[in-house]
């Protein structure tokens, strides 16, 4: 069962339970499949500092998924 942690824009942030290896929490990020309106895995966080700075900043999420990010305004 997975507990939504935060939702912004087309991500979501999400707690699967913990891991076997260490205990820690399972993080991921997912983005909602435009087609058939699903959620899926995209990135699996390594701790729970990356999770919360890509909910702070979403153009880190934006990098994490190989989407453009951090576009500079050049005027």
């Amino acid at each position: 069962m997975s507990k939504v942690i935060a939702q912004i824009e087309c991500f979501r942030f999400i707690e699967r339970g913990t891991l076997e290896i260490n205990g820690k929490p399972d993080l991921r990020l997912q983005m909602q499949d435009d087609y058939t309106l699903r959620w899926r895995d995209v990135y699996n966080f390594d701790n729970e500092m990356q999770m919360l700075t890509a909910i702070e900043d979403i153009d880190y999420a934006k990098w994490l998924t190989n989407q453009p990010c951090y576009i500079r305004d050049d005027d």
